[in-house]
This record gives structure tokens, C-alpha cells and sequence, in this order.
């Protein structure tokens, strides 16, 4: 049911939207905004599905995640069939999903490949992480640079599977731990300029839909994070 929600805020989640018809709406979140709540969250991108309630008190429900630090495309279902679509369509990796991310330390070598390293959960210092092992859950990241210097780089990523952090854990474990994340050596700063946030953005997101196409959503990056591709010397992302 419907929680209440304040004017500021339902126009804060219409202003989100990029998308949407009446199966689905596409967000694209920005970093920072929790998807769901929990100890700390003071408001969620759950909680702002209320500005898009019927009028019986049913809102639409997320059908996947996205980390709180990560931004980009983030989609609901309207309905609950259409909501059990998209689940199972996630469920059976039937969606293509691209990130941008700037790296720390250049661009990884080669400069194009696939990461097929098994992850599994573990701890340091108190946090939940994803690591490198043997018995882990298979893993398969694709990456591509876009553009390098030395000292960072903007990359494409595609995940193939769907593991917590996979995207974190996989450049980590190629040495170049993506911009911003401290939780897996990413660095702060770089070249001089300071890293706001996790350098991490869901741009594009394919899925089938129940009328039997597909569709594909962009969503372009924050100024955060163009303005600092181009700090770097890097060609800022257009989609």
C-alpha cells in the first residue's frame, strides 16, 4: 500500500523519469538515493514509488537493483503481471545492461575483454564484500575502453551475470578499482581532481516487454560525472 508521501518528494520521483507507458516506468536514480529502505535510509527510491499509486493505493514495484552509489536506469512494473515479466526476464538474464565507469591506473590491459573470475561473499574491516574464489558463484563481466590516460580511464562494462558488486569486484581484481570506490581500492583523487562518488553509471538497459518487443533505455550521466571525465582528460560519455 501507499505510503505518504510529501509534494517535494513526488515531484522529486516524476522528476526522475525517463521514460514509461503502462507496464513499466524507467528512472534514471542518482547516486546517493537508496532503492529500498534499511538501517540508515531515510528515503528510497521505493518509498517515492507512492507518487505513482493508483487510486485503489497500489504503486508500482522495482524489479531490480541498483547500489545506493550507482546511478542510472532503475525500472518498475505498474502491475503485478507485468511485475512478474520483468522479474523473470531478470531472473533469466534476459536483458542486456551497460555501464560507464571511470577506473583508476589507465586503461586495463587488454584494453577490451572479458573477466570471468568466480565471487563470493566475505568480509573485511566489518563490510560486506565480494572477493575473488575458486568456489565462488561464476562471474562474467565484459569491458571495453572508451578512452585513457595514464592515470585513469572511462570504461564500458557489460555484466553477464548478475553477482553483488560484480562490477566493483571484477575491475578491482584487473588493478584498476573503479574512481570513488574505497570499499575496493578505488581511489578519491586523481590527476589533482577530487572524486565525488562512486564513478559508476547504469547508461542503458535492455529488456523484452509483454507486448513482445523490446526496449532499450538510456540514461544519460550526471554532470558529476561527464564533468570529471573531462577533468581527466577523458572523452565524456554522451549515452
Amino acid at each position: 500500500m501507499t505510503r505518504p508521501i510529501s509534494p517535494e518528494d513526488a515531484a522529486f520521483a516524476r522528476s526522475l523519469v525517463i521514460d514509461e507507458d503502462a507496464t513499466l516506468i524507467a528512472f534514471n536514480k542518482p547516486s546517493g538515493l537508496a532503492v529500498q529502505g534499511g538501517s540508515g535510509v531515510t528515503r528510497s527510491l521505493e518509498d517515492l514509488l507512492g507518487a505513482f499509486a493508483k487510486s485503489n493505493g497500489k504503486q508500482p514495484r522495482l524489479v531490480h537493483r541498483l547500489d545506493r552509489d550507482t546511478s542510472g536506469i532503475i525500472i518498475a512494473a505498474r502491475t503485478k503481471p507485468a511485475a512478474a515479466f520483468f522479474s523473470g526476464a531478470f531472473a533469466g538474464r534476459d536483458v542486456k545492461k551497460t555501464y560507464l565507469a571511470i577506473v583508476c591506473g589507465g586503461a586495463p590491459s587488454p584494453e577490451t575483454g572479458d573477466v570471468a573470475l568466480a565471487l563470493k561473499k566475505s568480509s573485511r574491516r566489518g563490510l560486506d564484500i565480494m572477493e575473488v574464489a575458486g568456489d565462488g558463484q561464476t562471474a562474467l563481466t565484459r569491458y571495453r575502453t572508451l578512452a585513457a590516460t595514464p592515470e585513469a580511464a572511462l570504461v564500458e562494462l557489460q555484466p553477464e551475470t548478475g553477482r553483488m558488486h560484480q562490477l566493483r569486484a571484477h575491475m578491482a581484481a584487473l588493478g584498476h578499482p573503479i574512481a570513488g570506490d574505497g570499499k575496493y581500492g578505488g581511489l578519491y583523487r586523481i590527476g589533482g581532481a577530487d572524486i565525488p562518488r562512486l564513478m559508476l553509471h547504469a547508461a542503458k538497459l535492455g529488456v523484452p516487454h509483454p507486448d513482445g518487443a523490446r526496449r532499450t533505455f538510456v540514461a544519460p550521466p550526471p554532470p558529476e560525472f561527464s564533468d570529471l571525465a573531462r577533468s581527466l582528460g577523458l572523452e565524456a560519455p554522451t549515452s
